[in-house]
């Protein structure tokens, strides 16, 4: 099955903070999606463009590529077991999600085995990002299977990146992640090490855009502000925020591969108070 606008059918599950603006970035471009959430009502601006909503995931059976942006790897499995529940061969599957790298094998298998193909594509950007379709794309997976699916790669992402085998792109995503946050959480000490000793923190920033401590971090630091109300806006409890999930998961994939993560274990432990604590003050 050839993958366009033209001829397949798309099925989204989850509106939070990053699938709804895939929803609607793939609607614009002329996909023919469906849509899901457990909260019906994030549905309708998706609905507004053009999209259909379906009342539960068994639903989205029906189309041809499963496209998951749900919160967790729990959330992943559940949707994709009504999905393979259709003895329909031959659909493809995209997790979005930031998952486990071997939640993302483990369950390859399990669709591979019901003929449908899977290949995990986690995105950085953020919802901004995702608007404009301009995601950067992690993508593990078979060669075939992710050409087969690259035109909606392409309507979301660029760059779309093919970084290896199924498990690729979800291992990625969470270098990327410790990555990150170990930059924010020098960046915050840094803020107050400076502030210690008479230094402005936009003095600070200004100082390092044109240092080797520069960073999209630090030139960008309002963004975790902005990211944290959006949460906040739309329920999302700390622990399944990125700076509390994703360093989680870090932690746990490095102990199933033996890697030794000290500063992933202590990001795990401290961050997302840090996270929350810069976003509340902010918003004052």
């Amino acid at each position: 099955m050839d993958v366009s606008p033209r001829s397949t059918t798309i099925g989204l599950a989850g509106l939070g903070n990053l699938g709804l603006p895939l929803a609607g970035t793939l609607v614009r471009a002329g996909w023919d999606l469906a849509v899901h959430d457990t909260v019906g009502e994030r549905a309708e601006p998706v609905v507004a463009l053009g999209a259909k909503a379906v009342p539960d995931a068994a639903a989205l059976a029906e189309r041809d590529v499963l496209v998951l942006a749900v919160p967790d790897d729990a959330a992943v499995e559940q949707v994709l077991d009504a999905y393979l529940a259709a003895d329909r061969p031959g659909r493809a599957v995209v997790v979005h999600s930031t998952v486990l790298p071997q939640t993302a094998t483990r369950l390859a298998e399990v669709a591979a085995a019901r003929g449908v193909e899977l290949v995990d594509a986690p995105v950085s950007g953020g919802a901004e990002r995702a608007e404009s379709g301009t995601l950067t794309v992690m993508v593990g997976g078979a060669d075939a299977a992710v050409e087969r699916v690259r035109p909606l790669l392409d309507t979301i992402g660029d760059p779309v990146l093919h970084v290896g085998p199924v498990g690729a792109g979800a291992a990625a995503k969470l270098a990327n992640q410790l990555t990150m946050f170990a930059n924010l959480a020098g960046v915050y000490e840094a803020i107050d090490f400076a502030a210690a000793h008479g230094v402005a923190t936009d003095a600070l920033l200004t100082a390092l855009e044109t240092s080797l401590g520069d960073s999209w971090i630090a030139r960008n630091l309002g963004f975790w502000d902005r990211t944290a109300a959006a949460y906040d806006r739309s329920g999302t409890p700390v622990s399944a925020r990125p700076w509390s999930k994703d360093l989680a998961e870090v932690v746990q994939a490095a102990r199933a591969a033996d890697v030794p993560v000290p500063l992933a274990g202590w990001l795990a432990q401290t961050l997302a108070a840090r996270v929350e604590a810069h976003a509340a003050e902010s918003a004052r």
